[in-house]
Formats: C-alpha cells, sequence, structure tokens
C-alpha cells in the first residue's frame, strides 16, 4: 500500500499581489472593518495563552469582540512562551550596523533555506519594528545601554546586532506585558477566561469552525463552547520526541483535532534542533534544559583535536583545541544558524571528540570573554543563566566551559493557513508556533517571539475582521447535531483510553516513541530509517490501543488521562512526519537527509522538485499532499553559505 497519495495544489488566494513592500498595506486597506458597535455582537474563542494567544485574545478584547480566552495551564502566565531566554528580533538598526527591513527579510528567507513565503516574511520584517515599541509601552524591561537607549545583540545567521532583550528571561517579561494586557481586558469584561480547559474537538458547523469541546482538567467535566470564529494559538509539537527543550506539558492535540477535521497540517518534519542545551545525564531524564542562543555572542565552541582525550578543558593547550564552527565557517564563526551548528556538534562527536559522558558534548568556552569583558560584565549579560546551569550541573561556567549537545527545540511545521492565517478551515485561524507560515525549513534564534508577538498583536486582529464582518453568524445550540457529534467523539475516546487496563503506562510508550523518532527522524534522516520508523510507529500505536493503562476517572484531576490522549494524537503526527520527512528527497534546513548532501558534507536543496510547502490532508488511511509552490521574486535561491 502507497505511504501517501497527491491531490491538487493547492494556493493562497488571500496574498496580495503587487510590490512585497505594499502588500500588507494593501491587504488591510482591502480587508472589510467591523464597526465597534457591532464587534460587541460577535465572538472569538482563543485556544492557548503564550505570546501569540494571549497577545490575540488582549487585542482582540480591547478591539470590543467578545473573547473566550483557554488555557490548561493554572495561569496564562505559565506558558511555555515563558521559557524564552535569549531575545526577540527587530529591524530597528539602532546599531547603525547595515539592518534594515529587507535584511531581516532576507536573514529570514535565508535562514529557512528558501522553504517559506516571501509575502509572510517581508509582513513579518515589517511589523517588527512595531513590537518594540508595543512592548517598550507595556513596561517590558529590555535592557538599555548606558546612555538609556534599548541594547541589542546578534543572534545566529545574522551578521547584524538586532536583538533585543532582558538579560536571559526576554520570554518572561514578553509574557508577562502579554498577559498583563490579558487580564486588563478580563477585568473590562472583554475576555472570559478558562484557566484548566483543555481543549479536545473542533466543531465544524457546514464546514465553517464554530467552537470548540474543551475538559475542565479539575472535574473532567466536558464543555462545549461556540462563538463566530476559533483562533488556534496552541504551539508546537516538539515533545513528539518526548525529550525536548518544551515544557512537559506542550502537546499537539488542538491542531491535530482541527487537522483530523480537514485543516492541512503543512510541513511536519521541519523540526529544529537546538545546538545550546544542557546534555541528556541518564535514563531518568524527562525534558531537556535550554541554555539561550545568546551564549553564543561571547561563548566559543570548542572539543579536543585528539579523538577521545579526556583530560579536563584547563588542561587542554589552544593548539590542541578545535574551534570548530570558527574553522568551517569564518564569515558567522559560532553564530551561524542553529541547524547548521547542531550538525556541526554532532559530527564532532561521531568523530569520537565530543566531551563528558558517552561523549555527547561540546565545549562552550567563556575565558576569553571574561577576559575581554571582565566577569562583572559577562555576569550582568548571562547572570542568571550561568546560575541555572550550575543549579543544574554543578558546574560554575566562570571557572569552566558549559557543555552543551543539540536537543529537539521548535517545530517549523504546523496547520497550513493563507496569509490572513486562515486555515483551510473557514472560520479556523492559527497564529504562533502552531502554524507553518514564516519560518520555511529553520527558524533563526530570537525569530519565535517577533512572529508570535506579530500574530497576535498586529497581524491576526486586522485580517479576522474580514472574515468576522460577514457576521452576525446563526447562534449554535449546544443540542446541534454537529455539537452533539463533537462531544459524543470526545466522550467515547476517553471512555476507550479509560477501559482498556493494559499494564503499559502512557510514559512509557511517550519514552519509546521519543526513541524512534530521534533515532531515524532526528538530526539526521535517511530513506531506510524513516520506513523502519512508520513500520514501528504503526506497531506502537497498535500496542498502544490494546496495552495502555489508564488508572482513576474521568470526573477527577487525571493526569494519566491526559497524558494518554495527547500521546495517542502524538502516535498519529509522528508517523506523518516520517511520512513528509521520507518523501521530501532533499535536505534543507532542519531537515537533514543524509543522501542529498555537498561533498563537505552541507545540505544540499532540490529546488527543481521541492521549492513547495507540503500541506497534508487527513483521511483516516493514506494522508494526500497537496503542493503550494513557493515561488521567490525578491530572493534569489542560491545554496545557503555561512563560510
Amino acid at each position: 500500500m502507497s505511504l501517501f497519495s497527491e491531490g491538487e495544489p493547492i494556493r493562497d488566494t488571500r496574498a496580495p499581489d503587487g510590490s512585497i513592500k505594499g502588500r500588507w498595506d494593501q491587504r488591510r486597506f482591502g480587508g472589510k472593518l467591523v464597526n465597534p458597535a457591532n464587534r460587541r455582537k460577535l465572538s472569538v474563542i482563543v485556544v492557548g495563552t503564550g505570546l501569540a494567544g494571549g497577545a490575540a485574545a488582549a487585542t482582540l478584547g480591547e478591539l470590543g469582540y467578545h473573547v473566550k480566552s483557554f488555557c490548561y495551564q493554572d495561569s496564562p502566565r505559565r506558558a511555555h512562551s515563558i521559557a524564552a531566554q535569549g531575545g526577540i528580533n527587530a529591524a530597528k538598526n539602532y546599531r547603525n550596523d547595515g539592518d534594515s527591513i529587507q535584511r531581516l527579510f532576507y536573514d529570514t528567507v535565508k535562514g529557512g533555506d528558501y522553504r517559506s513565503r516571501e509575502s509572510n516574511v517581508y509582513r513579518l520584517a515589517q511589523v517588527s519594528v512595531e513590537i518594540i515599541d508595543q512592548c517598550v509601552a507595556q513596561g517590558v524591561p529590555f535592557a538599555r545601554e548606558y546612555g538609556g537607549l534599548l541594547d541589542t545583540r546578534s543572534f545566529g545567521g545574522v551578521q547584524v546586532s538586532r536583538t533585543f532583550y532582558a538579560r536571559g528571561q526576554t520570554g518572561q517579561q514578553l509574557l508577562l506585558g502579554a498577559y498583563q494586557a490579558l487580564e486588563r481586558q478580563v477585568a473590562a469584561g472583554t475576555v472570559e477566561m478558562f484557566t484548566r480547559h483543555e481543549m479536545l474537538e473542533l466543531i465544524i458547523v457546514d464546514g465553517v469552525a464554530r467552537g470548540i469541546i474543551a475538559r475542565d482538567m479539575v472535574t473532567g467535566e466536558i464543555e462545549t463552547h461556540t462563538a463566530d470564529a476559533v483562533v488556534l494559538a496552541s504551539g508546537g509539537y516538539g515533545n513528539v520526541f518526548f525529550l525536548s527543550t518544551n515544557a512537559k506539558g506542550c502537546n499537539v492535540t488542538a491542531t491535530w483535532r482541527a487537522h483530523r477535521k480537514g485543516a492541512l497540517f503543512a510541513n511536519p518534519c521541519y523540526t529544529q534542533i537546538h545546538p545550546t542545551c544542557i546534555p541528556q545525564s541518564g535514563e531518568h531524564q524527562s525534558k531537556l534544559t535550554l541554555m539561550s542562543e545568546s551564549l553564543r555572542n561571547d561563548g566559543r565552541v570548542w572539543v579536543p583535536v585528539e579523538k577521545g582525550d579526556t583530560r579536563k578543558p584547563a588542561d587542554i593547550p589552544e593548539d590542541e583545541r578545535d574551534y570548530y564552527l570558527e574553522r568551517i565557517y569564518p564569515s558567522f564563526g559560532n553564530l551561524v544558524p542553529r541547524d547548521i551548528a547542531s550538525r556541526a556538534a554532532k559530527n564532532v562527536c561521531d568523530e569520537g571528540r565530543g566531551v563528558g559522558p558517552g561523549g555527547l558534548g561540546v565545549y562552550l568556552d567563556f575565558q576569553d570573554a571574561i577576559a575581554r569583558l571582565g566577569r562583572d560584565a559577562v555576569a550582568g549579560k548571562y547572570g542568571n543563566l550561568f546560575e541555572m546551569y550550575e543549579r543544574i550541573t554543578g558546574d560554575d561556567p566562570f571557572e569552566v566551559p558549559m557543555r552543551i549537545y543539540p536537543a529537539v527545540h521548535y517545530t517549523m511545521g504546523g496547520l497550513w493557513v493563507d496569509y490572513d492565517l486562515q486555515s483551510t478551515i473557514p472560520g479556523l485561524f492559527v497564529i504562533g508556533e502552531a502554524n507553518f507560515s514564516d519560518h520555511g525549513a529553520n527558524r533563526l534564534g530570537a525569530s519565535a517571539l517577533m512572529q508570535g508577538l506579530a500574530d497576535g498583536y498586529f497581524v491576526l486582529p486586522n485580517t479576522i475582521s474580514d472574515y468576522l464582518a460577514k457576521g452576525p453568524y446563526e447562534k449554535i445550540d449546544d443540542d446541534h447535531e454537529a455539537v452533539v457529534e463533537a462531544r459524543a467523539s470526545v466522550t467515547d475516546r476517553i471512555e476507550k483510553l479509560l477501559s482498556i487496563d493494559g499494564d503499559r503506562t502512557p510514559d512509557s510508550f511517550h519514552r519509546e516513541l521519543g526513541a524512534v523518532m530521534w533515532e531515524y527522524c532526528g538530526m539526521e534522516r535517511t530513506e531506510e530509517g524513516l520506513r523502519k520508523a512508520i513500520d514501528r510507529i504503526r506497531e506502537l500505536r497498535a500496542e498502544f490501543w490494546s496495552s495502555v493503562k489508564v488508572p482513576g476517572e474521568n470526573e477527577e484531576l487525571n493526569q494519566n488521562l491526559e497524558k494518554a490522549g495527547r500521546i495517542a494524537d502524538f502516535l498519529e503526527l509522528a508517523e506523518l512526519m516520517c511520512i513528509d520527512a521520507l518523501h521530501r528527497e532533499e535536505s534543507c534546513g532542519g531537515h537533514f537527509r543524509a543522501e542529498s548532501q555537498t561533498p563537505d558534507g552541507e545540505a544540499l536543496r532540490d529546488d527543481e522538485n521541492f521549492a513547495y510547502a507540503a500541506a497534508w490532508e487527513y483521511t483516516g488511511e493514506a494522508p494526500v499532499l497537496h503542493k503550494e509552490n513557493l515561488e521567490y521574486e525578491y530572493v534569489k535561491m542560491t545554496q545557503r553559505s555561512y563560510k
């Protein structure tokens, strides 16, 4: 049986024509508006309260719409966006070092290895300059220079300093800004907040998204919530690998439920491996810890020249150290993009030159920076990160180099959306990491926060109005056939999970799935390995539905039930990720096929055959591939080089 079939091509019909510099203004002017009195008659559901979801709910509430906001945490402040450390990009050019909207646009397209849409990326670069002003007005404490101006630093994949930061807590400070804006609207009555609620199904009425089915995670009550439009801002799916830098609760359920209802899922194989993570210390671990990419501004990455060198780093002379990123990529050095740095670390470890337990680590050394800037200056830039590393490992980075190794971090794939951020289901909008639109095959550092806030504060509030202007829509009652069907599917699934009464925990399945995905669909993929993975994932999914044990009941706080439902979706997503990786017989960005590389081991794209976004349709059997061709008018497609 074929793994997939090919359907009709898909096209973004919302993207305007004309000069790329004027497309966003053209789309905003061409879209219909909703007058303030009519906004009060319209309702929107926003699932997720991270940077994208929190910003969107706050902005829509401020505009006067009635918003229902959902998160599975006990507070919006616990969204995973809070874990982002290094910074947020914006083309302000405060350093006068040659930055511009055009350069940010170019760097992002190139960083994504020419697998993103030009129109979306240019809009992101345009909006970036507004984000910083918005956040400063909210009181976000960005770092400042001595004279009081906002400070910036460099991140991987660029040669300018465009990253605004708040020490190593940028995500936290930005999220608190969005949270305060959101809570202001909660107090004003425009936003209704539902914490400890998990979306388990999408309600579709006559082909249009009209609501969600959610489970109260404390009481187990299954609730129906309807609205005129639904916005998914539920983040990425990196936890399919079990070990990742994501919070343990991060999952794919919201977007996967929508995918099963007809929303196309684009580029699922595009996952980002972050090069700057604390190495795994043992089988007991359930997640990995990210060390900010900003550390590569001043830290130098190296390994011993000789294989099997077990000396302490201080005992290894300078001429016996291989600063391999500086050697291989002299133009960018330690600031190459994440996919490049991750593969380079894997390569030196595969050669037997890795450091630490199992040889799975490289050094990130700050001794030169300390000698150049002084300990106090380094502590001022990275102090909380150094403290976090020391608490986890017991080593003081001021005295010995950090040990780092790549780990799963971010996902560039997600639900397919058009220029308006609307999925293939009318009325269903998808923002932030949950969509696929802006990063192509690799995300530049500090661009996740940029996209989340751009979508939430500026893009969605403008584009969703064109859809809502067609309202008000007919009210949907709880006894509507589509609502009853959606509720029944949720309760049936829960009952099935509770009734299996097998002999394996949900976590045991998740851990095994993660091992398969990391081995065969991680930093390097091959045809043979991906076919093995697909076979094993199918076996594992069958075992799950016959052998999983979920103790307890639905009508209570039941974290095993929560995990089981999420893992069931991961088991379906994992197969699609491998099918997508198998069909894409090229290397691009974070997707590295061993069969497609240059003589010196760099990723080798195949623009003639694969210059498209792969949007997959769910059928219940073999998925159907719809191709969106990517055309480049303003950036010339070339093989990436950071040398």
